[in-house]
C-alpha cells in the first residue's frame, strides 16, 4: 500500500480514466477518491497500450458469535486488468474484473447483521454476505477533452457500476483494509456489480457531473453467468475533490425492482459520503469514510424509508496497518417477510456494529502477505436480543496476498 501510482503512470502515460488528472483519482466503476489515496498495482506497457494489474486474494477463519451466528474458512479474492491507449483526440480505457468468491458456495460467508440477495432463488440471505460474481466489470470507458479543463466520458459495462454512492468498499483504502463486508453495503454502493450500465458525464477540474441507465435487478443466485441487461432505472452523482486529499459525493437513483425475491417492489436511493486521505510518511496514509445512504421503497411490502450510516477509517504506518468501521442501520429483513408468522418479521430494527482491527504486511517481490484479524461488537435493541443474544461478538484471522507493484 502507498505505492504512488501517479508517479509510475508519468512513465507509462497513464492519466486519469475520465480526464488529464492523476490516475490515482479513479476508484471503482467512474466513481472518485481523493488524488493522494494509496494504490497498489503492476504498471507496464504493451506496444501503444499503458497497462495495469491489481488485484488480492485471503484465506479466512470467521467466527459469527451468538445464537444466530456460525463459523467458516473461506477464500475471497478480486482481480483487476486494465489498459488504455490514445484513441483519435480521446482516450480509450478497457477494464476487466473477476472474483473466485463463486467457490466459497451460494450461502457465501456468515456475517451477523448483513442481508440481501439470495443463495437459491427462494430464500433471502440473512446473516450471511453473499459471494460476488466471478464476473464484476467488463467496461469501456472513452473521454476526451472538450475545452479548457473540460472533458466528456461515456462509460459502458456488463457489468459495471452505475454512477450511485461511493466508491465501493472493496476499492477504498479506508475500506479494503477490513476483510469483511459492511452490514450498509445494500444502503451505499451494492450496485457496484451491475449487468447492464450506459454512463455520460462532464469533468470540470475537480467537479464530476454523471448520470447513467442501468439494470436494476440485483445479481441472482447464478454467479457464473452474465445475466441480460435491463436498462430500467437510472442514477445521477456529482462529485467534488477540492483538494488532492478529499473527495465529496452526492447521489439519488431509482432502481427498478432490485430484489429478486420482491419483483413488485422499486426502491429510491440517495446517498452522501465524505472521503479524507493523509499520506503519512513515504509509504503510509490514514484515510477515513463517513458515508449516508437511504432506501425509500415502494409497490411492494417495505413502506418505510430506511437509513445506514456508516464511519470507517484505515492507518498505514511501514508495514502495520490498523482498521476500524462503525455502522448504524435500520434493518426491516431481519426476520423475513410479515406472513412468515414470526412476530418480528416485517419490523424494522436500528442495529449498530463496530469492527476494531489491524495486520502485518511482509513484502514478497511485488506482492505482500498480510497477517491480521479483527473483532466486531453489537449494539442492538432488546426486542431481538433474544434471537442474537445481548451482547454477541465476532472475529476473524486472515492471511491476504495484495499485488503492490
Amino acid at each position: 500500500m502507498g505505492h504512488d501510482m501517479a508517479g509510475m503512470a508519468a512513465g507509462h502515460a497513464m492519466t486519469g480514466t475520465l480526464s488529464a488528472y492523476p490516475m490515482t483519482r479513479d476508484a471503482s466503476g467512474t466513481a472518485w477518491q481523493p488524488d493522494s489515496a494509496p494504490m497498489q498495482a503492476i504498471m507496464g506497457q504493451v506496444g501503444d497500450w499503458s497497462t495495469m494489474v491489481h488485484g488480492f486474494a485471503a484465506l479466512t477463519y470467521d467466527n459469527q458469535g451468538g445464537p444466530r451466528g456460525d463459523d467458516k474458512i473461506f477464500v475471497s479474492s478480486m482481480l483487476m486488468g486494465m489498459a488504455q491507449h490514445q484513441a483519435g483526440a480521446g482516450t480509450l480505457t478497457l477494464k476487466a474484473m473477476g472474483s473466485l468468491d463463486p467457490l466459497m458456495g451460494k450461502r457465501g460467508y456468515p456475517l451477523l447483521l448483513a442481508t440481501g440477495e439470495t443463495a437459491d432463488g427462494r430464500t433471502e440471505l440473512v446473516d450471511r454476505q453473499h459471494p460476488h460474481d466471478l464476473f464484476m466489470e467488463l467496461s469501456a470507458t472513452y473521454s476526451r477533452p472538450l475545452a479548457d479543463k473540460l472533458s466528456g466520458f461515456v462509460y459502458v459495462a456488463l457489468p459495471g457500476e452505475p454512477a450511485l454512492g461511493p466508491a465501493t468498499f472493496m476499492h477504498r483504502f479506508s475500506g479494503v483494509a477490513n476483510p469483511e463486508a459492511p452490514i450498509s453495503h445494500h444502503w451505499l454502493d451494492s450496485t457496484h456489480v451491475t449487468f447492464g450500465v450506459a454512463t455520460a458525464g462532464l469533468v470540470y477540474g475537480g467537479l464530476k457531473l454523471e448520470g447513467s441507465v442501468f439494470t436494476g435487478r440485483e445479481p441472482d443466485q447464478h454467479r457464473y453467468d452474465i445475466e441480460r441487461p435491463r436498462f430500467d432505472s437510472w442514477s445521477a452523482r456529482l462529485t467534488w475533490n477540492p483538494t488532492a486529499n478529499l473527495s465529496m459525493q452526492v447521489s439519488h437513483g431509482f432502481l427498478h425492482s432490485p430484489e429478486q425475491l420482491h419483483p413488485e417492489e422499486d426502491v429510491r436511493r440517495t446517498t452522501a459520503s465524505v472521503t479524507y486521505n493523509l499520506p503519512v510518511g513515504e509509504k503510509g496514509a490514514w484515510q477515513s469514510t463517513f458515508a449516508w445512504g437511504r432506501n425509500d421503497p415502494s409497490g411492494g411490502h417495505h413502506a418505510v424509508p430506511t437509513d445506514a450510516f456508516l464511519l470507517e477509517s484505515a492507518l498505514q504506518l511501514d508495514r502495520w496497518t490498523l482498521f476500524g468501521r462503525a455502522e448504524r442501520v435500520d434493518k426491516d429483513e431481519l426476520f423475513g417477510d410479515e406472513h412468515s408468522g414470526n412476530p418480528l418479521a416485517g419490523r424494522v430494527f436500528t442495529v449498530g456494529k463496530l469492527s476494531l482491527g489491524g495486520y502485518r504486511s511482509v513484502p514478497v517481490g511485488k506482492v505482500v502477505l498480510d497477517l491480521g484479524g479483527l473483532v466486531s461488537t453489537y449494539d442492538l435493541p432488546r426486542a431481538i436480543q433474544g434471537e442474537y443474544g445481548s451482547s454477541p461478538t465476532s472475529f476473524m484471522l486472515f492471511t491476504r496476498l495484495r499485488v503492490t507493484g
